[in-house]
Order: structure tokens, then C-alpha cells, then sequence
């Protein structure tokens, strides 16, 4: 980890406007924000380990640029990743606002990283002078919390199903329907996506080609098309 000067926050102030934490807030209010948050900002290599499994923590963070990935490792070193986190999404905020509340995943990142972290304390604490501000935030915040439960919920639609096909066609058949396209490209590559459908990859990668002979989909690297 490196940390990173306030002063640099600037660099990513478009990155902060566009998430939707800090939605319908100008400028003038994010500053005023961040200042009273008690932000601060690091710099993680890629397979570096931002928060562990067990640890408590009582920050969230927010991708500034990179992604990262919340992990579950096993005993015997398998790896399950549960979500994807890019520019503007955050991570942590379901753990860090219930006190003593151990992690129960890892947040690692998938390529080299810049991430904001946010005091839970303060962000529980309305500062007087942002009242306004503040209440914007929360409100943000509640939205956003829930909407990760729903990526969460689809996680577990798509490992439940029976088969290596099942959970394929009902990632790709769900991807399709939420970027609304029959063709379109998914955040993983292929051992990503073996560890977030919880499936062997040589398995993935030979139902992957019996769909592709079957002229059910096509694809390019992480390009799908849906063809039936």
C-alpha cells in the first residue's frame, strides 16, 4: 500500500462526482464532504490485500481507479470471488457500520489500484455546518448498500443452479438482460469467472465450447454474443 496526499483527491474529484454515493452533489459539497470525512487515499499493486478476512474494520472504501475483487478463500487455497468493484463503487460499507463485526471476505485488488476510504464514525456523525450535505450522503449511501445486496442476491441465483451450463447460461442470460444488449462483455476473464460461478475451469472452458458448437452463444475473450 501507498498512501497517497489529500491534494491528489482533486486528480479524481470527476471519479467521486460520477459514483453514486455522491450523486446530485456539486462540487462546493463533495469537498466540504470529504474534508469533514477524513478521507484518505492509497495505492495497492495488483494481488495486494486491502482488507482480510477476520479483520474489523471501520472504513469503506471507494474505487477511484482499478478494481478490486471480494474474495472467500478456503483452507486449501480455492478461491470464490463474490463480486467486482470499479471506478466509483464502493466496498465494506455492509461490515464496518456493525460494531464487531468480523469480515467475512477479503477485498483484494485486481489490478493496480487507487482507493478512498471513508470513516464510518464520521459518516454516522452529522457535521452542523453540512447538514444538507451530509443527509444527501446517507441517503446515497442507503442506496447504494442496497443495491449490492442485489448483486449479492444474483451471485446466489447463478451458483445455485445444478449444472456448469446452468450457472454459465444464467450469468451470461442475466448479463444480457442488465446491459441490454445480446451482445456484450463481462468484467471477468476466464478464471475470474470459474472462481465467481464456483466451477472448475477446465469444465467451464469445455461447456463453454459444446454452447458455442450448439450455436447457443458466441465469444471473444470476454466479448459474448447470445445468439438463441
Amino acid at each position: 500500500m501507498r498512501e497517497i496526499t489529500k491534494e491528489a483527491t482533486k486528480e479524481y474529484l470527476m471519479q467521486i462526482k460520477n459514483s453514486p454515493l455522491f450523486a446530485g452533489m456539486n462540487e462546493e459539497e463533495i469537498e466540504h464532504i470529504l474534508e469533514c470525512q477524513n478521507t484518505q487515499i492509497a495505492s495497492y499493486e495488483k494481488e495486494n490485500y486491502i482488507f482480510r478476512e477476520g479483520q474489523n474494520i471501520y472504513s469503506f472504501g471507494m474505487v477511484l481507479s482499478g478494481s478490486v475483487h471480494m474474495v472467500k478463500d478456503d483452507l486449501w487455497g480455492n478461491r470464490s470471488i463474490l463480486a467486482k468493484m470499479t471506478a466509483g463503487q464502493i466496498f465494506g460499507q455492509s461490515v464496518c457500520f456493525m460494531d464487531g463485526e468480523a469480515l467475512a471476505f477479503s477485498v483484494v485488488a485486481a489490478e493496480k489500484t487507487v482507493v478512498m476510504f471513508l470513516d464510518s464514525r464520521e459518516t454516522l456523525t452529522v457535521c452542523s455546518k453540512t447538514c444538507f450535505s451530509h443527509n444527501h450522503l446517507i441517503h446515497n449511501l442507503v442506496q447504494v448498500m442496497a443495491e449490492a445486496n442485489q448483486v449479492l442476491m444474483r451471485k446466489i441465483e447463478h451458483t445455485s443452479q445444478r449444472t456448469t451450463r446452468d450457472k454459465i447460461l444464467s450469468y451470461l442470460s442475466d448479463e444480457s438482460r442488465r446491459q441490454r444488449s445480446l451482445t456484450f462483455e463481462i468484467p471477468f476473464n476466464r478464471q475470474q469467472l470459474a472462481e465467481y460461478l464456483n466451477v472448475d475451469r477446465s469444465a467451464m472452458s469445455a461447456t463453454l465450447g459444446k454452447l458455442k458448437k450448439e450455436g447457443i452463444l458466441t465469444f471473444d475473450k470476454n466479448k459474448f454474443t447470445i445468439l438463441s
